[in-house]
Order: structure tokens, then C-alpha cells, then sequence
């Protein structure tokens, strides 16, 4: 079957990729004919390959598979005869049910089903779209740096249950400071015994050097690390989980430092951007949650058409499902979960620093939504301004769009005069 997809295509390629080597079904523009290949995962191996499609058929050459991004990604876009178009891994795996009920699956097979798939419905797929090499680097930044974050919060909880088996006092003493002074503490003073021995004079130059300098706090923790009761004093029990303890802050803080690293590179990217200045301003972004806005939207101005796109595209907006009396509605799980994740962790962000995110809020808590479905709901109407201000290039402003609510009468403002 030919396709329809526009633009004239020399060649239609379905690729399944794997880790050492890729299946790939090739059908000329011209003809029905298919043919099956397979090259191995080498930069050597793609060049010659790529090459000899370009001498063979020509410009432009539309090829199919499951990745947006990833190393085979990366090895074929810099070749222009290539039109890449990425389809959803749930999508194929439905496509090949259709065909294949037992369940069946081979590379070679998929590769054809990813050739047909583009041949047949070309208008559910969008070419995948060149970015700027700043905004690439800024979305493959502000991923990895979430990663990191959840990294560091792996390995506090797991420090935290370690100090809870032979030396829980620590975290009584210094419950409200940051995680680089406790890991700092720790290595000083790795077991109650040791921390014991220590001089008041010696702790609170040490409490110093580290900018602590309340009087009154610092005594009051002296007395507590002298006066404390160990929980064990089986030496069985502290060796080992001291050593823990240790290897665990080496990590944490390697992942600390990992952390300042991308936190500084991506500030320097995301500050240089043109439009950055949109999403800076927002409440609650702040210097983590505003490049992750930044790269969500991206500078193409016709990615979205509209708000809907980028709402069901993130998984913010629910997915209604009917089927004669039942209907049931929930979150889409076919969907880009780190978009999903910066918008419903920015929106959480926006509860305290923004007068109508907050009675937002409030009102769905009232009226019977539990936190995650309240901030999902907020972050859907956020998405909807969000989206009017980069379409314009107009940066948000609180006192405008409460205005904009007051002046046609939003029942989220009435409601709260009517409490007042």
C-alpha cells in the first residue's frame, strides 16, 4: 500500500531497534515491495548504511520507530534525508495484538509493522522536529538532574532507617538542618559514643564553623548529645551499620555535589535562553521547576495547537472511559511522566504564592478531591494561562489575571468574598 503520508517520499523504513543490532523493513515510494535488513549498532555500520539509502533512493527518506531520543536517535539525525517519526510503544504493541493475539512478537516482524503503521494512518504521526542545541541540552539536563534528586532522596531514607538502628538520637538533635551538616556530623562523629567523648568546647566550635551560632540552641544540643542514652552498645550491631552509615553519606554527598554541578550549567543555559524571562517570573518556579517549564513548552509556537494538546500530551487531562452503564474516569498512563511530573510539581509549588492557586486549591480539598487530584485539577487551569503567554510571549502577571477573574465574575473569587 503507498502512502500518503505529504511531502513526496523517496523510501518508507521501519526500524526495530535494540541494543547490538537493528531490524529494519525497507519499501521504495514507488513500488509495494518490501525488503528486510539488519544492521549492527556501530557508528561504522549506521554511516555506510545511511549512505547507501541516500545513493540508492534519494530525498527525502520517512523512517518509523518507537524512540524520540536515544543513540540510534542521535546517529540519525544529523543526516537531513532522514524524516524521522516516532511512534508510542503502546501503539505498536496494540497494532501487533490486531494482527498477532497469541502474542507473538519478533524484530523483524516489528519492523514491518512499524512501516505500516506510518503507511497506513500517516495522519496520527508528526515528524520528529529539530530543537535548538541549547534547549536539547537543557532538556537532557533538567532529566537527569530530576534523577539525581530522586537519587539523593533514595539514599537520605535509606541513611535515615540506617541511624535509626544504632544511632537515632542524631536525627532528634538536628532534625531541621540540611543534609550536608548531618552528613557532615556523622563523619565527624559516626557512632553516640564518639559524639559523647567529644568536648562542649570542641562541639560548639564545630557548630560555629558551620554558622551556628544561637547560644541558647547550641547548649541546649551539647546537653542533649552528653545526656543521651545509647540504644545499643553491642558493638555486633554499631560496626556495621556505622560503615553504612558512611558509605551512604559518601554517596549522598557525591549526589549533592552532582546536583550543584547541572544546577549551575543549567542556570547558565536557561538564563541565556530568549524565553526564559517567561517562565522565571512564575510563582513558584524558582531556579529548578523554571527551566523544566522552559523545556516543556520549547520555542516551536506551532508544536501545540492549542492548550488541550499540551494537557493530554503531559497526562494532565483525564481520560473519560464509557461502556454502557459505566463510566469512569482517571489519569492518562500513556503519557511523557516527567512533563506530567514538572507540572503537578510546580503547581503543588504555586498553592502558597499565588492568591488564586491557593483558593484553588482550597475549594476542590472542600469539595471532596484528595491533594493529588486537587493539584492535577490546578495544574490543568495553570496549563491554560501558561499556554496564552507563550503563545503571545507575554510574561504572566498575578494582578492582571485576578483582575481578568474579578471582571467576569469567576465564581472562585465570589465564593471567597462570599466566606469574608
Amino acid at each position: 500500500m503507498l502512502s500518503t503520508l505529504g511531502g513526496g517520499y523517496a523510501a518508507y523504513i521501519g526500524i526495530d531497534w535494540a541494543d547490538k543490532k537493528h531490524d529494519i523493513c525497507i519499501q521504495h515510494g514507488d513500488s509495494e515491495q518490501r525488503e528486510f535488513d539488519v544492521i549492527l549498532h556501530n557508528t561504522s555500520s549506521i554511516e555506510r548504511w545511511a549512505h547507501s539509502l541516500y545513493k540508492r533512493f534519494g530525498a527525502p527518506i520517512a523512517l518509523s520507530i518507537e524512540l524520540t531520543k536515544g543513540p540510534i536517535i542521535y546517529a540519525l539525525e544529523k543526516y537531513d534525508f532522514f524524516v524521522i517519526f516516532p511512534v508510542n510503544t503502546t501503539t505498536l504493541a496494540r497494532y501487533r495484538g490486531a494482527f498477532k493475539p497469541s502474542g507473538a512478537k519478533d524484530d523483524p516482524t516489528d519492523a514491518e509493522f512499524l512501516l505500516d503503521i506510518i503507511l497506513r494512518h500517516p495522519e496520527r504521526f508528526e515528524p520528529l522536529k529539530k530543537r535548538s542545541e541549547k534547549l536539547q541540552a537543557l532538556e537532557c539536563l533538567v532529566e537527569q538532574r530530576r534523577k539525581l534528586v530522586s537519587d539523593r532522596q533514595r539514599f537520605t531514607n535509606r541513611l535515615r532507617n540506617v541511624l535509626k538502628q544504632y544511632y537515632p538520637q542524631v536525627l532528634d538533635w538536628f532534625e531541621r538542618v540540611d543534609f550536608r551538616f548531618l552528613c557532615s556530623f556523622i563523619s565527624r562523629w559516626p557512632s553516640l559514643s564518639e559524639a559523647k567523648r567529644a568536648r562542649p568546647s570542641t562541639l560548639k566550635k564545630y557548630f560555629h564553623a558551620h554558622k551556628m551560632y544561637r547560644e541558647a540552641l547550641l547548649l541546649k544540643r551539647i546537653a542533649m548529645i552528653k545526656q543521651a542514652i545509647p540504644l545499643t552498645e553491642n558493638e555486633g550491631i554499631i560496626l556495621p551499620f556505622k560503615l553504612q552509615a558512611k558509605a551512604l553519606i559518601g554517596q549522598i554527598e557525591s549526589t549533592l555535589d552532582a546536583i550543584d554541578l547541572f544546577d549551575n550549567k543549567i542556570s547558565e543555559l536557561a538564563g541565556s535562553h530568549k524565553d526564559y524571562s517567561l517562565f522565571d517570573a512564575l510563582p513558584g518556579a524558582g531556579p529548578a521547576l523554571a527551566p523544566r517549564l522552559l523545556v516543556a513548552f520549547g520555542e516551536d509556537r506551532n508544536r501545540y495547537s492549542s492548550a488541550a494538546d499540551i494537557q493530554k500530551y503531559s497526562g494532565i487531562a483525564p481520560i473519560t472511559e464509557r461502556s454502557g452503564k459505566k463510566h469512569w474516569v482517571h489519569w492518562r498512563w500513556n503519557c511523557s511522566k516527567f512533563l506530567h511530573q514538572t507540572f503537578v510539581e510546580w503547581a503543588a509549588q504555586t498553592i502558597n504564592k499565588s492568591y488564586w492557586a491557593g483558593l484553588y486549591y482550597r475549594q476542590k480539598r472542600k469539595s471532596g478531591a484528595n491533594y493529588h487530584a486537587a493539584v492535577r485539577s490546578l495544574a490543568y487551569k495553570w496549563i491554560r494561562i501558561l499556554y496564552r503567554c507563550w503563545k503571545s510571549k507575554i510574561r504572566y502577571n498575578e494582578a492582571v489575571y485576578l483582575k481578568a477573574l474579578d471582571k467576569r465574575g469567576s465564581k472562585l473569587l465570589i465564593s471567597e468574598k462570599a466566606l469574608t
